[in-house]
């Protein structure tokens, strides 16, 4: 492996044609509860698109009233299955262009502000090398509903691929993304990739 060229890939939106965050919290709690807790942070919400708030705030308002109290080898037994039923919305021109990279021996590393319950398998399905993802805390097997760390999209994506690698500068990296959560990544790689397979078969 060539560890020196490093190739960062989003997963919703630009390795899938759509999100899988909430299809994945569907399928674990079902759409009623799903919209039932949608609705009472719909307040939040509107902070948010109002720009009052922040994303990670809601997002981890949403995980607690959701998650806590769940035990962690069935989120892990459903997110098998999310990975499985997921495969079909990867975009055919993103999968070859992460074989490319394996060819080439480079370095293959997700990014993604989804969760670790169905990307760690999906990731290894693809051939990544790393998975770098937004995680939830838990004791003894159950969640707490806390994230681990924070929501892996923006400043973050970058601070984890530091984490992950040392100094960037060291590094030639291929960056792919599709969403303003993309953007610092994005902008600390030699080569980034906006959108890149959206007009590709």
């Amino acid at each position: 492996m060539t560890n020196k060229i490093i190739a960062a890939f989003d997963f919703d939106g630009t390795i899938t044609t759509r999100d899988t965050f909430l299809a994945f919290l569907a399928r674990v709690f079902g759409k009623p509860k799903l919209y039932g807790a949608l609705f009472c942070l719909s307040g939040e919400a509107l902070r948010v698109w109002l720009g009052r708030a922040s994303r990670d705030r809601f997002k981890a308002l949403l995980m607690g009233r959701l998650f806590s109290g769940c035990a962690v080898a069935e989120l892990r037994r459903i997110g098998a299955e999310h990975a499985a039923f997921i495969t079909r919305w990867c975009r055919p021109a993103a999968l070859e262009r992460i074989r490319w990279h394996k060819e080439q021996g480079h370095r293959l590393v997700m990014v993604s502000a989804s969760l670790s319950f169905y990307l760690e398998p999906i990731a290894r399905q693809l051939g990544f090398d790393d998975l770098l993802c937004t995680e939830l805390a838990s004791t003894e097997g159950v969640c707490s509903g806390e994230l681990q760390g924070e929501n892996c999209r923006a400043a973050e994506k970058v601070r984890r691929l530091q984490s992950l690698l040392g100094a960037l500068d060291d590094y030639e990296i291929y960056a792919y993304g599709d969403s303003d959560g993309d953007t610092e990544m994005l902008a600390a790689a030699d080569h980034p990739a906006f959108k890149p397979f959206r007009a590709l078969p």
